[in-house]
């Protein structure tokens, strides 16, 4: 059976409107990759809350960091790739699993094809507000600030906060006119000023939608939003010819 590189973004682990089934749900589809993946992208919100203080931990997430662990074990090459909810993540995982943190985006080549992948809240035209708290949480004044007060008080504030955003939603409306989204118009931008190494599959999150859009006149590239574990239970996998989107039953 030939190696696959595997996708999935929002999972939010932890987020309080979910259930405990969540993250065993999580672990079956981590458990059922084993045998064939060379890679594992996890592109963004993955944990709904996550502070990493310089000694302590947050509690939680036994079993996903588990099914993590056994992956990295077998070789699986895992990368994380912050979002707008996990941006606390720093050196822990890292040093304890043996996974790569990535605050940004990562463009390389995956099984003989190029590959843009970030979790999406940075792309497009962001609100004034937004751009101001994403850019204070990775302040590290803000940060060190932030540490110092105690988690009783920070921990129900992040939840709360997280709660309030998902009821207000991330623009995760299936777009009307696909060819002029936001993340299909970034990557025909990208592509113009990168003629020599155009790139054949953006990759994004952050939307909670599952959106796939091949765009003919712009390399033949794709543009493809992985969904979410909310609702859609959904993942990519590509195995060196042919990206597909499935969900986990």
């Amino acid at each position: 059976m030939g190696k696959k590189a595997y996708f999935i973004s929002d999972l939010h682990l932890g987020a309080r409107y979910l259930d405990s089934s969540h993250e065993r749900r999580v672990v079956e589809f981590l458990d059922s990759i084993a045998d064939d993946a060379q890679s594992l992208f996890l592109v963004g919100d993955i944990l709904d809350y996550w502070y990493e203080y310089r000694t302590v931990v947050p509690r939680g997430h036994v079993r996903f960091f588990g099914a993590l662990a056994r992956l990295a074990d077998a070789g699986v090459k895992i990368v994380w790739l912050i979002g707008n909810h996990d941006i606390w993540l720093f050196d822990y995982l890292e040093k304890e699993i043996g996974l790569t943190v990535v605050d940004g985006e990562i463009v390389t080549d995956i099984l003989g094809s190029r590959f843009y992948i970030a979790h999406g809240d940075a792309v497009g035209k962001l609100k004034p507000s937004f751009r101001f708290i994403r850019a204070m949480f990775r302040n590290r004044l803000c940060q060190k600030l932030y540490a110092a007060i105690h988690p009783r008080w920070t921990i129900p504030f992040a939840h709360a906060w997280s709660s309030h955003s998902r009821m207000t939603g991330n623009g995760d409306e299936t777009p009307s006119s696909p060819g002029d989204d936001q993340f299909v118009l970034f990557a025909k931008e990208y592509n113009r000023i990168h003629p020599d190494k155009p790139v054949g599959y953006f990759i994004f999150g952050h939307r909670h939608i599952v959106f796939d859009y091949c765009d003919n006149k712009n390399f033949n590239s794709r543009t493809i939003i992985l969904g979410d574990w909310i609702t859609n239970f959904s993942y990519g996998s590509f195995d060196g010819e042919k990206f597909t989107i499935s969900r986990f039953s």
